[in-house]
């Protein structure tokens, strides 16, 4: 069939670990079917077909943030004092940073937007409600002007979406399960889609699962921690091809210490971001390390990202299933920057060959390890523009499904 509201979409994407910009052109479009529909083998180059819709990947380009911006972005998180001008300033420019990466997409692919969706840049996340000013609040902050992007690329852009998430009793995060759904629920048997970004983040898409069947959840650190480390030990901004860890010995002891904090015992749904995971966090772990070799204080961060993963799903994924039998689950799709490490990879292999897990990458689907969020939001902008909702509350702890973003028009 030929597909029908075929769209061009930018999807505009910069994570917690504050390292760059990540651009997707996708061509999406639906099948006569509706969106509603579902067909097909999962897959992204190809243009194939799923849930009513069809998603074909047109490229991707990573933008990496000059040295004072990132320094600026991480400033600002989370930030205990900084100037109100200075955040004003840090949005603007971001505005103006995203438009650059899309306008420069586009020239290298040779494609057209006609639709943006930015995640933004997010400064702080509390997905659970705490008292101020005699209300208690979930509260979010994902800066880069919008408005600046609309005016530069000539085209409508969706953005800010967690708030509408966190409107209706959500925690605003993670929003990326309702791509992993789409492009993942074909198989015959259980899959776990892990996101390894700054923060590590999961969907558990059991065999023959509908939308509201799906688990999805923040497992903790991915490579926030590992790269805070790497850069204060080894000046370098994360540790390239998980080399230093290989070198080192990881400490358990710390490790098992940690994984008993409130947070990796808490049952979904729940989001991190750094404001469990940031520079507070880091100042701790090195003092739990103590006098350890650089090395191994290297290793330790890498092995917590894996233990904590593999933890998370086999406490609330794979015994987590209605009646108290265990769900079997045959696959982890892994996907985001820690996805390229190896050193990394190879701990959670081995952490999840008791559950009988084979570890997979998105790149086997169609779909690079590193463009996949960034293409979640350009379909996230796409069921926005067609006044659809896209959080799935069975992730976010939602009461209903809410449209997300906000539309700014050029």
């Amino acid at each position: 069939m030929k597909p029908k509201g075929m769209l061009v979409v930018a999807g505009v994407m910069s994570g917690t670990s504050a390292d760059g910009i990540n651009v997707a052109l996708v061509r999406v479009g639906e099948t006569r079917g509706g969106a509603g529909q579902r067909s097909g083998r999962a897959s992204v180059v190809g243009g194939r077909q799923y849930a009513g819709r069809t998603l074909q990947l047109l490229g991707h380009v990573e933008f990496p943030y000059a040295k004072q911006v990132r320094s600026a972005v991480l400033g600002a998180m989370n930030a205990e004092e900084i100037s109100v001008a200075e955040l004003a300033r840090l949005n603007f420019l971001l505005g103006e940073l995203y438009a650059d990466a899309v306008l420069s997409a586009q020239r290298r692919f040779r494609v057209k937007s006609e639709l943006v969706g930015c995640h933004g840049q997010t400064l702080y996340h509390q997905g659970e409600p705490k008292p101020f000013l005699g209300r208690k609040l979930a509260a979010t902050w994902q800066t880069g002007e919008a408005a600046t992007i609309a005016a530069r690329v000539g085209v409508p852009v969706i953005s800010d979406f967690r708030p509408a998430d966190m409107a209706v009793g959500g925690k605003g995060a993670p929003l990326v399960p309702f791509l992993d759904y789409l492009l993942f629920a074909d198989s015959p048997g259980g899959r776990v889609v892990q996101n390894i970004g700054g923060i590590a983040n999961l969907t558990a898409i059991p065999a023959g699962a509908g939308a509201s069947d799906v688990v999805a959840f923040d497992t903790g650190p991915g490579n926030m921690v590992m790269d805070a480390v790497t850069e204060q030990l080894f000046s370098r901004p994360y540790d390239r091809g998980g080399k230093i860890a290989a070198s080192g010995e990881a400490l358990d002891r710390v490790i098992d210490d940690i994984l008993r904090r409130p947070f990796f015992r808490r049952s979904p749904p729940k989001a991190a971001g750094r404001e469990e995971f940031g520079r507070e966090f880091v100042r701790e772990f090195f003092e739990s390390c103590g006098r350890a070799r650089k090395q191994d204080v290297v290793a330790t961060a890498t092995a917590l990202t894996a233990r904590s993963i593999a933890d998370a799903v086999e406490r609330f994924v794979v015994k987590a299933s209605p009646g108290g039998r265990n769900q079997p689950y045959a696959e982890m799709i892994l996907s985001g920057g820690g996805a390229k490490n190896p050193t990394l990879v190879r701990m959670l292999s081995n952490q999840l060959a008791a559950l009988s897990i084979k570890i997979r990458f998105s790149d086997e689907f169609g779909l690079p390890s590193e463009a996949k969020e960034a293409v979640a939001f350009a379909m996230l902008a796409y069921e926005t523009w067609h006044r659809r909702p896209s959080n799935l509350p069975s992730a976010t702890g939602a009461k209903r499904a809410a449209v997300l973003g906000k539309i700014s028009y050029p």
